[in-house]
């Protein structure tokens, strides 16, 4: 599945964010490290909704816009 991350800069790491998947973020110090931490975040994620029982959001197609400097979106694909 691929799911939309939201990246931004901060002053002295990256954050990512899924808005398919409310609280589930990661903080890196770069942004490679941060790629990494957001794609196991979601997997575990997803394990947690599975294991509880809930309903997992499926991925929507539709990247945020960017109305901010330092602010990018991607796809991001993960296996569950």
């Amino acid at each position: 599945m691929e799911y939309v991350v939201v990246f931004e800069k901060g002053e002295n790491s990256y954050g990512a964010s899924v808005p398919d998947l409310p609280g589930c973020i990661a903080v890196g110090q770069t942004m490679k490290e941060v790629r990494t931490l957001i794609a196991e975040a979601i997997e575990f994620h997803i394990e947690g909704l599975q294991e509880d029982g809930k309903v997992v959001p499926l991925p929507t197609s539709i990247l945020p816009v960017q109305s901010e400097p330092g602010i990018l979106s991607a796809l991001v694909t993960v296996h569950v």
